[in-house]
């Protein structure tokens, strides 16, 4: 299985990419994981809602341009569908089984994802109604989805 996380904004929080890696690296066991930046749209602090909607635009068109054809694609948005552990590795397996091994994880900026993102993904999932600052929330998508892959195996690192 291909796991592809994009996300808006460079991390720069030492501890986020070490705490990252190492999951990227226990995930390798089940999954080539590709983790792909693409720049935030730099913006004034007081934005109207006309900016605010600007700046999703041109963020959701960098990330657009990084999901091809054929890719199962996952956006992180705060109205998803919140599945427990459980049920989102029960959701990874079927996509397997079904043959969708192209699995792409989508985080947007500190205002979101815009429309056209919302659009092209097949589902949209939330970590609960709660708001994390995105850098924060690579690094616990990733956990979940080796969780995801330990549930799925069987393994004790899921209890």
């Amino acid at each position: 299985m291909h796991i592809k996380i994009i996300s808006v904004g460079k991390l720069k929080e030492k501890y986020l990419v070490q705490g990252i890696n190492e999951y990227v690296k226990r995930l390798g066991a089940y999954a080539k994981v590709q983790l792909v930046e693409v720049p935030d749209e730099k913006a004034p602090e007081n934005l109207s809602e006309a900016q605010m909607q600007q700046v999703k635009e041109k963020e959701g068109e960098r990330i657009l341009a990084k999901i091809k054809d054929g890719e199962y694609v996952y956006a992180l948005a705060i109205e998803g569908k919140n599945p427990s552990s459980e049920a989102f590795a029960h959701q990874i397996d079927q996509l397997g089984i079904q043959g969708k091994s192209q699995l792409t994880f989508v985080i947007g900026g500190s205002l979101g994802l815009s429309p056209a993102v919302i659009q092209r993904s097949n589902t949209q999932i939330s970590f609960g109604k709660m708001t994390y600052p995105h850098q924060l929330m690579r690094l616990i998508l990733v956990e979940q989805i080796y969780r995801a892959f330990r549930i799925n195996t069987g393994g004790p690192y899921h209890k």
